[in-house]
């Protein structure tokens, strides 16, 4: 397997090439309101995915693939979702709304982004090294399969501020590219992907969407999954799925201006 380093230089060199790009031929229908009101791009959506995509395909070895198609399947999830969520007639926010429409038989973009990306991950974890019984094995490929999808969905989540889901992805990799395989390459990934679209995203000119949030996401809950402490797999796993629950209720965005610390991390760079 290639190390880290030669993931890191791929996803770096692509995502500056796909940078270039879009800056030279601006994607004006993919404008929208931020937050404050104030326009911004998805097409940094575009950077994220092909940097993380580029990062997992030069790894190498089986890894390579299931990792590939985990972000691939995220970052199409991502683009329904941004691109075509008015052809759909339901509507309906949060991972409750959605989940509600579909028991009432109205399919949603955001029903159809969960499904793609639970998909994506099943079949991307199914490339990862697991031991012990058939029975064991599919346990883990289980927790592995909701840990991707649960962090895929966590970082879009986060990504409501200028340079947050770029931060929080970059503050968990970094420990992992002290690890080995896959983890350590996903993670090294992710860093140089960050650092590329991090200035259009904290200058407020771009943000990742959902493309970029499930792409970046997929590539972090891959290095993650493929950790080889089974207590380390199952308290992230945790952490996941208490942090999505709470969403439902609590805004991430109350709570980090409520603290200092958290604040402090999150307005770090933000232009004014």
């Amino acid at each position: 397997m290639a190390s880290w380093k030669v993931s890191a230089l791929s996803s770096g060199l692509a995502a500056l090439g796909a940078a270039a790009v879009v800056n030279r031929h601006p994607l004006r229908s993919w404008d929208r309101p931020s937050f404050s009101g104030s326009p911004v791009n998805l097409s940094e959506g575009l950077v994220a995915a092909v940097g993380s995509l580029a990062g997992a395909a030069c790894m190498g070895g089986p890894a390579a693939t299931g990792a590939t198609i985990a972000i691939g399947a995220g970052a199409l999830a991502g683009y329904v979702d941004d691109q075509c969520e008015d052809r759909f007639p339901a509507k309906a926010k949060g991972l409750k709304g959605h989940l509600g429409a579909l028991s009432q038989g109205k399919l949603t973009s955001g029903a159809l982004k969960i499904g793609l990306i639970s998909v994506g991950s099943a079949c991307g974890v199914a490339f990862l090294k697991r031991k012990g019984s058939r029975a064991a094995q599919m346990e883990v490929w289980m927790e592995q399969t909701a840990l991707v999808a649960g962090t895929a969905n966590l970082v879009n989540l986060l990504d409501l501020r200028p340079g947050r889901a770029l931060k929080a992805c970059s503050i968990l990799a970094l420990p992992l590219v002290f690890h080995q395989g896959a983890t350590s390459a996903l993670a090294a990934s992710i860093l140089t992907t960050s650092a590329v679209c991090a200035p259009q995203d904290l200058n407020r000119k771009g943000m990742l969407g959902d493309l970029g949030a499930n792409a970046i996401g997929a590539s972090l809950g891959m290095a993650l999954a493929d950790l080889n402490s089974a207590k380390a797999r199952r308290a992230l796993l945790g952490a996941v799925v208490g942090l999505t629950l709470a969403s439902e209720r609590v805004s991430f965005s109350t709570v980090i201006e409520g603290n200092r610390v958290l604040k402090a991390i999150d307005d770090f760079g933000r232009r004014a």
